[in-house]
C-alpha cells in the first residue's frame, strides 16, 4: 500500500476518475461504495456493474436484509488495497468495475417490484455490462434471472445455499424467497440438467432435476473435489451464480434470516470459489446478509468477500481481453 496515496485519497466513490485500479483510501473513512469503485449511472465502458437491491419483503422468517447492500459496501472497504488472494490476477485493475448504486422502488408497491428489478438488470445488460447484485433477500434472483434468460436463453444455475428454494408454487405472482427457483425451472429460465445446488441441509424431496450437493458431502469429500464435480455438470454453459450467505454455517455468518447449522466454513467456500475458475459465468449475486443479526460485521465481511470472488470468477475467462473495452457480458 502506498502511504502517499492513502494520505491524499478520500471519497473515491465520487472523486476517482478511472474505473480501473486498486484503491488506498483509509478503510475507516470516506464514502463507502463497493470496493471504493466510482458511483455512476453511466455504464459506458463498464465491464461489471455492482448494484444493490435493498428488498426483504419476501422472507419467511427474520427481516433485515434490506440493509445488506449498505453493510456489504462498508465491509468491502477492507479489500481494494491488493489483488484478491489466490487468483493470480487483479480484476480491479484489468476490468472497469463501477458501483451502479441501489435500485429505486416503492416499498409500498411490492407487486410492482419484480418487473422493476427485471428492467433494472436488463438496463445493465443492454449497456454491455454484467451485473453483480447485492441483496436483499433471495427472491431477487428470480427477476434477475428473467433479465439474464431474456438475453442469453436458459442458463445453468450454480446456487450456494442452505435451502433449495424449489418448494412447489405455481402462482407466479407470489413473492416468496423459498419458491423462486421452482418457478425459474417451470418458466424455463434455468436448465436443471446443467444446474447445481451446493451446501444444502434442509429437506425437499423434489429436486426438479437439479443436482444437489449437500453440506455433508462438502465436509466429507472436500471443496476441491466438489468444485471438480460442479465444473463437470456446468460444462461450458452460460452460468448464473447465486450465493445465499446462509450457505455458510451460522458460526461464519450469523447475520441472516434463516440460519441452519452444519454449513460450510469461510475457508471451504474460498477454496471452492477459486477451484471453480473457468466456468462460463455471466452474472451473479450475494443475498440474505442481514445486519441486524450480525456480530462484529462477520456476515457483511463474508458477503463482501463472496462478491469479490464473483467478480474474479466472471473475470477469469476474460482476463487479458478487456483493457479499454466495453464489449459486454
Amino acid at each position: 500500500m502506498a502511504l502517499e496515496d492513502a494520505a491524499r485519497e478520500v471519497d473515491g466513490a465520487f472523486t476517482r476518475q478511472d474505473l480501473r485500479g486498486l484503491a488506498f483510501e483509509n478503510a475507516f473513512g470516506g464514502a463507502t461504495s463497493f470496493l471504493r469503485r466510482r458511483y455512476t449511472k453511466d455504464l459506458t465502458g463498464v465491464d461489471i456493474a455492482v448494484t444493490g437491491v435493498p428488498f426483504d419483503q419476501a422472507v419467511t422468517n427474520r427481516t433485515g436484509t434490506r440493509l445488506g447492500p449498505r453493510a456489504i459496501r462498508e465491509a468491502s472497504t477492507l479489500q481494494p488495497y491488493d489483488p484478491p488472494y489466490g487468483w493470480g490476477f487483479d480484476p480491479l485493475s484489468e476490468f472497469a468495475v463501477a458501483d451502479y448504486g441501489d435500485m429505486a422502488f416503492d416499498y409500498a408497491r411490492v407487486v410492482d417490484f419484480p418487473a422493476r428489478l427485471q428492467s433494472h438488470i436488463a438496463g445493465i445488460l443492454d449497456a454491455g455490462a454484467a451485473s453483480i447484485t447485492l441483496g436483499g433477500d433471495h427472491y431477487i434472483s428470480f427477476p434477475v434471472l428473467r433479465a439474464y434468460a431474456k438475453k442469453f436463453g436458459p442458463l445453468a444455475l450454480l446456487q450456494f445455499d442452505a435451502h433449495t428454494d424449489t418448494w412447489a408454487d405455481d402462482d407466479m405472482e407470489r413473492i416468496d424467497h423459498g419458491t423462486m427457483f421452482y418457478k425459474a425451472v417451470k418458466e424455463g429460465l434455468i436448465d436443471p440438467a446443467r444446474s447445481v445446488q451446493v451446501g444444502i441441509r434442509t429437506e425437499n424431496a423434489d429436486t426438479l432435476g437439479i443436482t444437489v450437493i449437500d453440506a455433508r458431502q462438502v465436509h466429507e469429500r472436500g471443496p476441491a473435489a466438489i468444485a471438480e464435480q460442479v465444473r463437470g455438470i456446468l460444462g461450458d454453459a452460460k452460468t448464473y451464480v447465486t450465493f445465499d450467505i446462509d450457505c455458510l454455517d451460522p458460526a461464519h455468518a450469523p447475520g441472516t434470516g434463516t440460519p441452519v447449522w452444519g454449513g460450510l466454513s469461510s475457508a471451504q467456500v474460498a477454496i471452492l470459489m477459486r477451484e471453480l475458475a473457468g466456468i462460463n459465468m455471466v452474472g451473479g449475486d450475494v443475498v440474505e446478509v442481514s445486519p441486524p443479526f450480525d456480530h462484529g460485521n462477520i456476515t457483511a465481511v463474508a458477503g463482501a468477500h463472496v462478491a469479490m470472488e464473483l467478480i474474479c470468477l466472471w473475470g477469469w475467462t476474460r482476463r487479458g481481453t478487456r483493457q479499454g473495452s466495453s464489449s459486454g457480458a
